[in-house]
């Protein structure tokens, strides 16, 4: 690439070349959006899912606002905060997730064979997240402040995507398939503790506020791209529409057990962690009746 940019200077025909390949780049982008929003338009389902991850995803910017006029939330208030987020998103999985799966299986022809690969599907995602979560260099965002040598900005980045994904996949799947169940609105209130932590993170590592929320912000619009996801697994599965339930279901199981639970259980705030964990729980259970 450096190469590249020194011909740019050094060689007219190469400078040619180059504009002519960031046009042909620009002309292929305009085609791939004309075609998504056609797309889209033709699959007015895929687009509910589509805007369910964005609005869940922008909810996360929404929370990171109070980092401009308030201090970084204090270690007794994140235990609760977390347990909040976890419990929002175990309910989530299952009211939105695998009830739906499991209710599609057991109206099949044939539901023990469907239970047990929608079960394979359920471990698969638990299995993909535990894989990327291995393969991907990150700094878990509670412990920032606590630790010894400050993680890289990336890092933390790193672990925040890691998170978010599977919260965009999992609502771009339910929205898509029509079984929401007030996951979308669950997700997004959850996601704004979690952008005044994000962005309190980003504080201790040194962003003045408005990057810091800035940051927090974009961390959210992870969410989108795996709403994406969601949604085209999710037009493309037809008859396997259970699978791709019971995979995001996996996933977020993943994030709740590996990631939430304990953040908010450390020794000490084990009490404030399980009450925020059952609030959360018991939000998601009017939402789901609700909805």
């Amino acid at each position: 690439m450096t190469q590249i940019v020194l011909n740019h200077y050094t060689r007219p025909q190469a400078r040619r070349q180059l504009w002519i390949g960031a046009a042909m780049a620009f002309v292929a982008l305009l085609f791939g959006v004309e075609q998504s929003i056609q797309w889209l338009a033709a699959h007015p389902m895929a687009a509910r899912g589509l805007e369910a991850s964005v609005v869940a995803g922008l909810a996360t910017g929404l929370g990171a606002i109070p980092i401009l006029f308030l201090r970084r939330p204090t270690a007794a208030l994140m235990a609760p905060m977390l347990g909040l987020a976890g419990g929002m998103m175990l309910a989530a999985s299952l009211f939105s997730l695998l009830v739906p799966a499991v209710q599609i299986v057991a109206a099949s022809a044939t539901p023990w064979p469907s239970g047990i690969v929608t079960a394979l599907a359920f471990l698969g995602g638990v299995s993909m997240m535990q894989l990327i979560d291995r393969r991907t260099a990150h700094a878990h965002v509670e412990n920032v402040e606590a630790a010894k040598v400050l993680p890289q900005v990336g890092l933390v980045v790193a672990a925040i995507a890691l998170h978010n994904l599977p919260e965009g996949l999992a609502v771009g799947v339910s929205a898509a398939a029509g079984a929401d169940h007030g996951m979308t609105l669950g997700i997004a209130i959850q996601n704004v503790p979690e952008g005044w932590i994000v962005a309190s993170a980003m504080i201790v590592l040194g962003a003045a506020p408005l990057r810091a929320a800035g940051i927090a912000l974009a961390t959210g619009l992870v969410e989108p791209v795996g709403g994406l996801f969601g949604v085209i697994a999710t037009s493309l599965a037809g008859a396997a529409l259970p699978l791709a339930l019971a995979a995001a279901a996996g996933a977020m199981l993943w994030v709740v057990s590996h990631e939430l639970i304990p953040a908010s259980h450390k020794p000490g705030r084990e009490a404030a962690g399980t009450a925020g964990l059952a609030a959360g729980f018991a939000i998601m259970t009017v939402l789901a009746s609700a909805f």
